[in-house]
């Protein structure tokens, strides 16, 4: 069984012929809706995000009723797909949402992209007209199938109340396994009023579904013989590693050939950052000895990663020395950006356990030349002098302000043990990969392929809803939070005890960065507060809206921070209450930017290790 299944923890039927035979399962006659809420609680959903309407309203009245399934109302559609990406990235099972037709499907858009882009798996279930009235421009008709099939794993339209069961079990089977991704499931209004027969588990047909989880074992070799025999090695590791739960063979295979790791933003916490053997992000914003060990490395050795524009800068120039091993387990990933010399298609979990094996089968062969300790001292010695040299630091501000990179740092430090931190998009989520050590799976969710701000609350609220035993920390920005904030309302009505931070710097930050950066500090709507007090005082941070006020009148404990001499005293409070969601509002320096950089477009080679440092990499030492 794929380790993406087996991390869902629901059961899911395996594919069967329809014509498989009759089910011992006895028959039961009820209405298409009513199949559907069965099968959610057949499947092992727990939790469902949603909102009622139109076309969805038959499938709440039996959800009424269902003491298996926990239905939590959003305040906004977009809501419940961030709060279902958050529950599964932070419990392995699939996300649930559901909405109804037209606006309310559409409204989903953003985060089943979101879902796709960092395969998440998900199942997204929509109202839909009635089938007659479908293609009629009727009231709140939306081709939502049609919408989504460029960024869904897979898509169902049902007009009948016989197929909901099957359905529901082909589109979590999808959804979990192979890569994961979301999946939509729109059903007709009549398809759930008209009465059907049910019976679990139904037959399954999914002919063309058969995603290879084995690795072949030529490959593993082949790919073993040239990690023994790599002077640079570097194991580049993605978000997949952590979708298969292969964090602890990732560990052994790291310790067993003695390469340095670097974890991807979508990867962070599936090797522990205070490893000796883990030299930071890879990417835009990684850190230098991440950048530069895939800029020098001889071998690279991607796991469950896709070579994503913000980790190779500008490709042609990326990597220029390294042969590549890429492993990934799906097959369209493998050579999309680059070439690789030892293509390995399966899930991660197998693929690192067979290559420790073939590795301590080299090892064990006597690989001719040096042992793999010696070969990698000078690439060690490399690695080191970049990392003692260009550490991830910061500057605090000169006129006693709050530093964001201070505030994320400390809530780190002052976090309950196993937190769970959930970023939106920007500075601060930047601040939040680099400040926060994550040593533990599942511990770090954010929006990484799409970028989607509006992101952290709704995604904390669904980690929380999952593992409600679990602290949880959104790291927001003043423009991000005042895209979803309406979903703690949610988190209030629902014992949804989540926390906020608010990075408030009055702008839209990273972009304001890149204005300061490239435009010659022309802040074209970038800034989001007054400019001024009414007495004529510099705006520090956004004050409309006031979001202590905004947070209280949503039924949260909302504190201001704005002298570095109580922040740890307000991070405190905010860690002892745990009865109703809690914001704190920062009012951080507006000026602090992230660093490291390499800009867009550019090549790896030309990071900057702060503004207008360039690291020195010695390549002419004599070593």
């Amino acid at each position: 069984m794929p380790m993406t299944e087996q991390a869902t923890g629901a059961q899911h039927p395996q594919p069967r012929a329809r014509n498989g035979g009759p089910s011992s399962a006895s028959v039961e006659h009820l209405t298409g809706a009513q199949s559907l809420i069965r099968s959610l609680e057949e499947v092992g959903a727990d939790t469902v995000f949603g909102l009622p309407g139109g076309c969805i309203l038959p499938a709440y009245d039996p959800l009424m009723d269902s003491t298996r399934v926990r239905h939590i109302l959003v305040r906004h559609e977009q809501g419940a797909g961030h709060a279902a990406t958050g529950y599964a990235q932070a419990t392995g099972k699939v996300g649930v949402c559901m909405v109804t037709s037209g606006p309310g499907a559409t409204n989903l858009v953003t985060p089943i992209a979101d879902a796709a882009m960092d395969s998440v798996p998900m199942v997204a279930i929509t109202g839909q007209v009635a089938s007659a009235a479908i293609g009629t421009d009727a009231f709140q008709e939306a081709d939502i199938c049609g919408i989504t099939m460029p960024i869904t794993k897979h898509n169902f339209l049902v007009t009948r109340a016989e197929d909901i069961a099957h359905t529901i079990a082909e589109a979590f089977h999808i959804a979990s396994t192979g890569r994961p991704g979301p999946v939509l499931v729109d059903i007709a209004k009549d398809a759930l009023q008209a009465k059907t027969t049910f019976s679990w588990p139904p037959a399954m047909d999914l002919p063309g579904y058969r995603p290879v989880t084995k690795p072949h074992a030529k490959q593993i070799r082949e790919a073993a013989r040239l990690i023994t025999q790599a002077q640079r090695p570097v194991l580049y590791v993605g978000g997949g590693v952590l979708k298969a739960g292969a964090t602890a063979e990732l560990k052994v295979l790291a310790e067993l050939t003695g390469a340095p790791v670097t974890t991807t933003l979508m990867a962070l916490g599936a090797f522990p950052d205070s490893h000796p053997l883990h030299v930071g992000m890879p990417g835009m914003h990684g850190s230098v000895t991440a950048v530069t060990a895939l800029q020098k490395a001889d071998l690279i050795v991607a796991l469950g990663a896709r070579f994503d524009d913000r980790v190779t800068g500008k490709l042609d120039s990326f990597a220029p020395y390294a042969k590549i091993v890429h492993a990934d387990i799906d097959p369209a990933e493998i050579g999309k950006n680059r070439e690789a010399d030892v293509p390995i298609v399966g899930d991660a979990r197998e693929v690192i356990a067979d290559l420790v094996q073939a590795v301590q089968a080299e090892h064990t062969a006597g690989t001719p030349g040096i042992s793999a300790q010696e070969r990698y001292a000078a690439w060690w010695k490399d690695l080191n002098r970049w990392r003692d040299t260009y550490p991830v630091g910061y500057d605090l501000p000169e006129d006693g302000s709050l530093s964001p990179q201070q505030v994320i740092q400390r809530i780190g430090e002052l976090a309950p043990d196993g937190t769970i931190f959930a970023a939106g998009v920007g500075q601060h989520q930047m601040w939040a990969s680099h400040f926060i050590q994550y040593e533990q799976p599942a511990t770090w969710l954010n929006s990484g392929g799409a970028g989607t701000m509006g992101y952290a609350v709704p995604a904390a609220m669904g980690a929380k809803a999952g593992m409600p035993e679990r602290a949880v920390w959104a790291i927001d920005g003043d423009g991000c939070f005042q895209m979803t904030n309406q979903e703690l309302t949610t988190c209030a009505l629902n014992n949804i005890p989540i926390k906020v931070a608010i990075i408030n710097n009055g702008a839209l930050g990273m972009v304001r960065q890149w204005q300061t950066l490239f435009y010659n500090q022309r802040y074209s709507n970038t800034v989001l507060h007054t400019g001024a007090d009414p007495d004529g005082v510099p705006a520090k941070g956004t004050r409309v809206p006031d979001f202590v006020k905004l947070s209280e009148a949503m039924g949260c404990y909302a504190i201001r921070c704005e002298d570095p001499a109580d922040l740890d005293k307000v991070i405190a409070e905010a860690n002892a209450i745990n009865d109703r969601p809690v914001v704190i509002d920062f009012i951080v320096h507006e000026d602090a930017m992230v660093w490291p950089m390499v800009a867009a477009g550019t090549s790896n080679d030309e990071v900057m290790a702060a503004r207008g440092v360039r690291p020195d990499f010695g390549d002419n030492e004599d070593d």
